[in-house]
């Protein structure tokens, strides 16, 4: 019932923004990956109480942990590369290299947003901003100037791509829940024209 499931989520949105206090410095993707491993536990326990609402876009969980890790992890890829663009959108030398950052912030806005409304309609929890690691390498990435500010940012551009086709490759290949497979099977061949974008602009096509 969409009663039981709103309110294992709320439990699982609590531990992630610690609800009422605690230590807020922990790691966003690790602060996600907790609640999430809680809430999927108490929605399998409770998993025969609940129905389907077949009126609604995405279906209600529970979801297997490997399905709930990949929304954590591409949220945290898709809003690192938002951060990172965005810097280079004003600090890029090469107008190609502002260009490519626009197409990045435009299509994984969009595709971050989509991802946020599956979670909630499953009770994933998400993190709120790049796991400390990300959020190094945009620190990083905004110190630089010039044209090494270029060169550093096609580097975790091309580097994050990689990884982000992997991820998503993965989660065609073996995902269990249809919103999340779907979802990985429509963005993977945008992620593949970014990673082809990147090496031509890098050089390395």
């Amino acid at each position: 019932m969409k009663p039981l499931i709103t309110a294992i989520a709320t439990t699982g949105m609590c531990l992630l923004f610690s609800c009422g206090g605690g230590n807020t410095s922990q790691d966003s993707v690790d602060s996600a990956k907790s609640a999430n491993d809680s809430t999927m536990n108490a929605m399998k326990d409770s998993s025969s109480m609940a129905t389907k609402d077949t009126s609604a876009k995405y279906s209600a969980g529970p979801v297997e942990k490997d399905d709930a890790t990949f929304a954590v992890d591409a949220a945290n890829g898709g809003m690192t590369e938002v951060a990172a663009s965005q810097l280079a959108q004003n600090s890029a030398v090469s107008q190609r290299v502002k260009d490519f950052a626009s197409m990045m912030v435009q299509d994984h806005s969009k595709a971050g947003e989509e991802l946020k409304k599956i979670a909630a309609a499953k009770g994933i929890a998400l993190p709120s901003a790049p796991g400390d690691k990300n959020q190094k390498k945009v620190d990083d990435l905004g110190k630089k100037t010039g044209t090494d500010f270029d060169k550093a940012y096609v580097k975790l551009m091309l580097d994050d791509h990689k990884s982000a086709v992997d991820l998503f490759t993965k989660e065609v290949d073996k995902a269990k829940d249809a919103d999340l497979k779907t979802f990985a099977t429509k963005t993977l061949p945008t992620l593949e024209m970014h990673l082809d974008s990147i090496k031509a602009i890098a050089g390395k096509k």
